[in-house]
């Protein structure tokens, strides 16, 4: 199911309270056309074992709109990455 901006920054920080990571700043957010090529090939988060999480938006700008109010909590990551393609937001802790 598609989210708007708002819906998907609740899910993100509702998943992300299970995670040991409890400052903004322990995990990394993004946009993305294909979440898990993404996370477990190019930022090689442990699937199994890692904490991440990613939701699909109704379109890219409510998907670059929920990184960027994650991006203003203090996530790591930066905006202007992806294209219109990039519909989906994903966020993991990052490894100490």
């Amino acid at each position: 199911m598609s989210k708007e901006a708002n819906i998907i920054v609740h899910e993100i920080e509702k998943y992300l309270t299970g995670c040991s990571g409890k400052d903004y700043s322990n995990y990394y957010v993004g946009v993305t056309k294909d979440p898990l090529k993404r996370l477990f090939i190019e930022h090689n988060v442990p699937q199994e074992d890692g904490c991440w999480t990613y939701e699909k938006a109704i379109d890219s700008d409510n998907a670059r709109e929920a990184e960027k109010i994650l991006l203003s909590k203090g996530m790591k990551g930066g905006d202007g990455g992806g294209d219109t393609t990039s519909m989906f937001v994903y966020c993991y802790l990052i490894p100490t």
